[in-house]
């Protein structure tokens, strides 16, 4: 296992022993490089919506057991917040979340010459996403998606 995926692994599961008892989601963990700097992000939500208060106690207590347990060798910032409006889908929960909404998929190979395309997520399955777009309902398949991402009307 590289050492990305290590680092997002333990801090899953150090994460994990924070949210669920203040009432939160884990809605993802990623370590990435921007810059020079390295940044463990925490991604988490609730019903109704994160608020500052919500992120602020888990920060806390994340940076506690993270501090305790020293699993990361790189220094880094740790960012606990909301994934946003425009968050990325990764999991089938987050789809069947997502049921009725609109969302933008990004694609590895075009579909009818687009390489980008936006409408209501229909359904899914393990091997298709169907969205209802201006042209109708179209199937994509799983492995041509490189990223899907709620994207609202503002």
């Amino acid at each position: 296992m590289a050492k990305k995926e290590s680092y997002e692994q333990t801090a899953t599961e150090l994460a994990l022993k924070v949210t669920e008892p203040l009432g939160l989601e884990l809605v993802d963990v990623e370590f990435v490089k921007e810059g020079s700097e390295y940044y463990l992000r925490i991604y988490i939500d609730k019903e109704g919506g994160v608020k500052i208060d919500d992120c602020e106690a888990a920060s806390r207590k994340i940076s506690d057991l993270l501090d305790e347990a020293d699993p990361i060798s790189e220094a880094y910032i740790l960012e606990v917040s909301s994934p946003g409006l425009f968050r990325v889908l990764k999991k089938d929960k987050d789809f069947e979340r997502s049921i009725g909404k609109t969302v933008l998929l990004k694609l590895f190979k075009a579909i009818d010459g687009e390489k980008q395309l936006r409408g209501d997520l229909e359904s899914f399955d393990t091997a298709n996403f169907v969205i209802a777009t201006e042209k109708g309902s179209i199937g994509v398949p799983r492995e041509n998606v490189a990223k899907i991402s709620l994207d609202p009307d503002l």
